[in-house]
Order: structure tokens, then sequence, then C-alpha cells
């Protein structure tokens, strides 16, 4: 749940805030200027796949429907079924809890019936629920305001509890409860930090009191804020102990409140931006280890991005619909670099587009786009829908080396189960590279130096410098800030030329041996929604020692290479009898 207004106000933060230093691996050869070349080795180190790349979202969308027994923030009903019968619900899915809405529903039993069949089907399958609790009922805050801070919080507290145990207890769903979502904001939580801590300890004082009563264990974590940093009167990266997340890991260690797992919202089109770095040389899940590890608290606990997507500020862009190959190839990428910055788990936000006619609010966020003026029901999946079964493509393990950090341009992530490989290859091209590059870096400059490049942004220098209208060499600033400038000039450029054509790539593969089906399913600017999920590549290859695949790979493009063992010829049983046995057959006849 999110206003990406407020996250366009944030998003222009972090871009001027955010550090990573960039220091790739070489995992690919550039033959030719057209050309691309990556190596795998069939027989190298694995890890099992981790969980963060699997299947995860979000499951809210529409804002609003007709239906007084299906959650307003809840995705189509139709578009939940279609997700579960192409891909399952094995992954974490996050599900938003509204106990105004709850508290207000004339059809209050059927309402919370339908949240309990999601659930149970999530559950069902394997899969767990983020459960994020929001929306205060009416009469216990101190407006009447469903965003408001709570006013009576052990009434609050006996309410929740009648929920969890009803769902945890009673039903003994694996579920997470998360406590509210984006409580730094005004459009969702109407209070202060002292405010947000007492509500969440509230909720945790009732676990606790049915973790003891029932001997189960029930998770609960939180803050879910806009931004890792983010606090209630402007944090930032240079100061992240102002952040809530360090509030809460402070007060739960005060109070020996549950804190089982830390979760916020990243939106941007920086696939890296998970790996930015602070002043003290660590980045977000790696400093918020420290300080729970420094609260006495356990340093192991899961960090989920609980709401993130591609995002460049606006509540509709076309790259999230006519052209959202481009927010469909930003997929592969930015959870890999999660994985590489320490992200255990994450759900984008959402599964459906959202239509809120009471609020006014239109977001084609989803993966699933809809019509809402339809009388019935009228939508169907995006192509980013595809990367997600490409996802589910994936073998029991990844390969270490395509773990690495990439070329700038390109990413591979590659796997293998008993009988095959299966190998996304993605190209996704940052279209505000040069900024997010320097954003990362902002940690490492002196404050002189920030000052100066927070100058070049609010005058509308730095574009030009992007564009070489203006000369570097001219600028009277220090020589890191310049070579900093210099570096994302070049970023930039190199970006225009690689988004400006085709290219060959080419997979090499070594130690790979036998006879196998060879499958190439592709996502790219041919087919935006509503795709058939098929191979557009299909044949017999067989190998030994090593094998060359090569193809065209569009920029902001996503591809799946499948290498399925091919089954050995089955003899017919004539062939299998000894050949005295079958002239005495012939001559019997």
């Amino acid at each position: 749940m999110f206003d990406l207004r407020s996250v366009a106000r944030g998003f222009l933060c972090c871009a001027i805030i955010a550090l990573f230093l960039f220091n790739p691996c070489e995992l690919y050869l550039f033959a030719q200027e057209d050309i691309i070349e990556l190596n795998l080795n069939a027989s190298s180190a694995t890890v099992i796949t981790p969980k963060i790349f699997r299947p995860n979202i979000d499951l809210s969308g529409r804002g609003h429907n007709n239906v007084a027994y299906w959650p307003q923030e809840l995705a189509s009903p139709e578009s939940i079924e279609t997700w579960k019968k192409a891909i399952g619900f094995s992954g974490m899915y996050r599900i938003q809890y509204n106990l105004w809405e709850i508290s207000e529903s004339k059809e209050r039993d059927k309402l919370l019936n339908s949240y309990e069949e999601v659930i149970k089907n999530i559950n069902d399958a394997g899969g767990i629920v983020i459960l994020d609790i929001f929306g205060t009922p009416a009469g216990m805050g101190r407006i009447l305001d469903k965003r408001s801070a709570v006013r009576d919080y052990r009434a609050f507290k006996e309410l929740i509890k009648s929920h969890i145990n009803r769902l945890s207890v009673e039903k003994k769903y694996n579920i997470w409860y998360e406590v509210w979502s984006a409580p730094d904001l005004d459009d969702f939580f109407l209070g202060g930090k002292q405010d947000y801590l007492n509500l969440y300890r509230a909720v945790a004082e009732a676990v606790k009191e049915l973790r003891a009563k029932s001997k189960i264990y029930i998770s609960l974590g939180g803050p879910s804020v806009s931004w890792w940093f983010q606090n209630f009167d402007g944090a930032n990266i240079i100061k992240p102990e102002r952040s809530l997340i360090y509030e809460l890991i402070k007060y739960c260690s005060r109070y020996n409140l549950p804190l089982d797992f830390i979760s916020w919202h990243a939106y941007s089109t920086d696939p890296k931006t998970d790996q930015e770095m602070t002043v003290y040389n660590k980045n977000a899940s790696s400093l918020i280890r420290d300080w729970l590890s420094y609260f006495r608290l356990d340093r192991n606990i899961p960090i989920i991005i609980d709401e993130w997507n591609y995002d460049s500020g606006p509540n509709v862009i076309p790259e999230r619909r006519q052209n959202c190959q481009i927010a469909a190839s930003f997929i592969p990428a930015r959870i890999k670099y999660m994985h590489l910055a320490g992200i255990n788990y994450q759900q984008l936000f959402s599964l459906e587009d959202f239509y809120d006619t009471e609020e006014n609010v239109i977001r084609n966020i989803g993966i699933f786009w809809f019509d809402q003026r339809a009388s019935g029901y009228k939508g169907g999946p995006k192509s980013l829908f595809s990367v997600y079964k490409m996802l589910l493509k994936l073998g029991d393990y990844i390969f270490t080396d395509s773990l690495k950090a990439d070329n700038e341009f390109v990413g591979m992530i590659a796997s293998k189960s008993s009988n095959e490989l299966a190998i996304i290859v993605y190209s996704y091209i940052d279209p505000v590279i040069s900024k997010n590059y320097v954003s990362r870096n902002i940690s490492s400059l002196s404050d002189a130096d920030r000052k100066s490049l927070l100058g070049l942004f609010s005058s509308g220098d730095f574009d030009k410098l992007i564009s070489r209208e203006i000369d570097i060499t001219k600028l009277r600033v220090r020589n890191k800030l310049k070579n900093l400038l210099k570096k994302a000039q070049e970023l930039k450029e190199q970006a225009n030329s690689f988004a400006s054509k085709d290219h060959t790539l080419r997979l090499n593969i070594k130690n790979i041996n036998g006879d196998y089906v060879y499958q190439r399913y592709v996502v790219d600017a041919v087919c935006i929604s509503d795709c058939d999920f098929a191979p557009a590549e299909e044949k017999d290859v067989s190998s030994k020692d090593n094998l060359t695949l090569e193809f065209n790979f569009k920029p902001y493009s996503v591809n799946l290479l499948v290498l399925k063992n091919k089954p050995q010829e089955v003899k017919s049983e004539a062939a299998k009898l000894p050949q005295d046995t079958k002239v005495k057959q012939e001559n019997a006849q």
C-alpha cells in the first residue's frame, strides 16, 4: 500500500543521498561490438537456490470493487486464480489486512472468509503469508480516520489478539504479521515515532501472550517504512541511526518485544539500489544486522523488501504498460542485486493495477492489467507475468559464478536440476543510470563535495554535465567529484549506445556432455500483454565437453534457456531379442 507521489519525493531524495561503489566482476567478454559472450562452467560450484529467486508478490490490486465481501486492497479473484494455476503459491505472499474495512463491513464474516480463503490456498501450497496489519478501526483512533494513531492501545491489543488467535492458533495458518505499511508517510499514518512504537508494542504483547498460551511460534516484524533509512522527521542515509528501523530495534530490545523480521519498501529504476553504501562502508542489510547484534537481538532474522517495483516517479508510466518490457527486464536484475546485497525475501508490488475511484488514484503498478469500466472482469497478464514463469523454471541449484556482479547492461542467473539446465539471461539499461551512479557514491564524498553536488542537481547543471553541454574540467570542484561525474558521463553514453541496437548473444557452456532438447523463451517488446508462454526457439543439440548457443539479443529483454536431457530412444522388443531367436520366430511364421 503506497502513494507513488510520495515515492517520487523519496526517489529524488534517494537519488541524491544513496551510495554504491561499483566494482564489477568481469564475467562477460565482448568479442566484437555487437557480440556479447557469456561463459558458464556446468561442473562449477552451486548453492541451493535462494528463496529470494522464487516467484513472490504482494497480492494487492484494483483498490476498489463492488463486491462487499471481497477485500478492497486485494487483487481480483480472477487474477489470483490465474497466478495460482500458472505459478502456484509455494513462495512468500503479502496481503494487506485492513482492520478499518473489516470493522465497518456489513458482510464482516464473508469478508474474513475471503481473506482466509486466499491464506489457506497459499499455506496449502507450502507458501508463507505476510499479513500487513493496517487501518485503525472506527472508535479506536484519535480521529475518525483509518490512518489515525491509536487512542486506546489496550482495546487495540485485544482486537488484534482476537484476529491473530483465530488465524494462527485456531486455524494454525503459517502467517508472519507485519505492523502497518509506510508509517513514516502521512498518506498512511497520522502519528509520530512514539505512536508507531506504541502500536507495535500493542501487537507484540498480543503475540507474546498467544505464544505463551498456545506454544505456537508466531512471527512478527516491521516497520515496512517507505525506504530503509526513513523516519518521521526526514532522516537520510548520511545519518541512518535516525531511521525508524534503528528505533524499532532499540525499542524491542528495551522492552523485550518480538522482532522476527525487518521490512521496508524500495521503489527505483536502479537495480543496484539495495547495495548503496553508508558512511560506515556497509550497505543497509549489513548495518542493520550490526544494530541487531549491538542491541542483543538475533542478527540473522530475515530482511525483507516487501514492496518494490520499477518506478520513475509518476503513478502511471509507459514502462509499466505500453513499454512494459522495460519493467519486465528490471525484475531479474533487481532480484539478483537484492540477493547480492544480503536481502532474504522480496515481494513485488503488486499483482494487479490500481484504479481506486473513491480516492481518485490510478497506478499501473500491477503484473495484471484490467479495465475498470467493464461491467464484468476484463483484464489479463502483462509480459511481466512471463518473467515470473521464468523464475519458476529455475532449478534446485544455482551456479555461484552466475550470482557474481554483472556487466552493466547484461546479467545471467544460471541453475540446474537433476535433468536440465535453466538459464535466465537479461538486458536491462537504467534510464537514469548517471544520476543513480552518482547517488550510490555520495556517501564517499566529503561534505564540501556533497554540497557542490547538491548545487549541480538543484541548478539543473547536472544534466548539462552528463550531456557534455558543460565541460567538467572547468568545474571548481575537487578531483574526486570530477572523476565521479566523468564516470557518470561514460555510463550514460554507454547506456544510450547499448539500448540503440540489437546484439548477438553467445553463451559458451563447458563441461557439458550428451543430447539435449534446447528451448528458448523470450520476453521483449514484441508482446506486452496476454502473451503465450511458449518457446521462441526449440531444437535438439548435442555436446561433447563444450556447447555454444547463439541468438539475437534485444535491449530490455529477458531470455530463458532450457537444456533438458533428451530421453534415450527405447529399442523395440524385437530389437532386444538375440539374433537366433529372431530367426526361429521368422521360420515359425
